[in-house]
């Protein structure tokens, strides 16, 4: 098995496959590693791919404090599995969790980042609720403590944002649930003690987010509430930024979509590599008025 260990010694484990320009995939909370398969098997034949699980995902390590779970080591470990892979510059495509993290590098590692694809990105951003927002991160890691990941699998699996993918791909969801099923009870309390409950709200980063010009895809299913905002305010703010909305569509995009998943990202990634993702070009905005 492979490892990357960080430099509070936390092994990460991860997975890479075919050769050409890197690829590197960040899960969401509800996933590991493995989610990443139809991405992999399909990038690989073109692109070196890597996927790896965030600290507290098995085989990942899972350290017991919640301090350790914060959303600066969550980027920092992606940048972690680059660096032992010697490998300076990647592609940095991200769902959910991962987008939030793949957004930290653009912020503050840019010179990492070839591209950065950002899918199902800023749940839990309205900084009206953010309180609430976070007073229920609290209360879903008691919930992981006290009765387990298997049992709040079974409680979250028809949560709306994963409605269309059961409803499209009840096989592929009910993998989706099992896979959850299994993660470590611990590792996910603390993940979402800490990063989920943690991390800034986009909406407080404007500021630093106008000065990221790494060209950026923007991923949103438009049956995903809590996303659909967040999306529309990285697309107004990301000088460099493209936005598609996938129809009938919820979180889990790579897996509920995955052949237009593929398609949009590999076209995104080779318009990058042209040379043909700039900031936006002046003459395409209204006036203000």
């Amino acid at each position: 098995m492979s490892y990357a260990v960080t430099n509070d010694n936390v092994r990460l484990y991860f997975e890479e496959a075919g050769e050409g320009t890197p690829i590197i995939f960040l899960h969401e909370f509800a996933a590991d590693y493995t989610n990443w398969e139809p991405q992999m098997r399909y990038f690989s034949r073109g692109h070196r791919c890597i996927a790896y699980s965030a600290r507290g995902y098995t085989p990942s390590d899972v350290p017991p404090a919640a301090e350790v779970y914060t959303y600066r080591h969550f980027y920092n470990d992606a940048l972690t599995v680059l660096d032992h892979l010697e490998i300076a510059k990647a592609h940095f495509v991200g769902l959910s969790m991962g987008a939030y993290s793949s957004l930290q590098i653009g912020l503050n590692n840019p010179e990492r980042a070839l591209s950065l694809t950002l899918a199902g990105v800023g749940s839990g951003s309205s900084l009206e609720n953010l309180e609430a927002f976070r007073g229920q991160c609290r209360a879903n890691a008691d919930q992981y403590e006290t009765i387990g990941a298997a049992e709040v699998a079974k409680a979250t699996r028809e949560a709306p944002s994963r409605i269309p993918f059961l409803l499209k791909d009840p096989r592929g969801h009910a993998d989706f649930y099992d896979a959850l099923a299994r993660h470590d009870a611990k590792g996910s309390a603390n993940t979402m003690r800490s990063f989920q409950g943690g991390r800034p709200s986009i909406y407080t980063m404007t500021e630093a987010i106008r000065k990221v010009t790494t060209p950026t895809l923007i991923i949103c299913g438009d049956e995903d509430d809590n996303c659909i905002e967040p999306s529309l305010f990285l697309k107004k703010h990301l000088p460099a930024a493209g936005l598609t909305f996938f129809p009938k569509s919820g979180h889990v995009l790579n897996l509920e979509e995955p052949a237009l998943f593929n398609e949009m990202v590999e076209r995104f990634v080779a318009f990058a590599e042209a040379g043909r993702g700039p900031v936006r070009d002046p003459r395409s905005m209204m006036a203000q008025t």
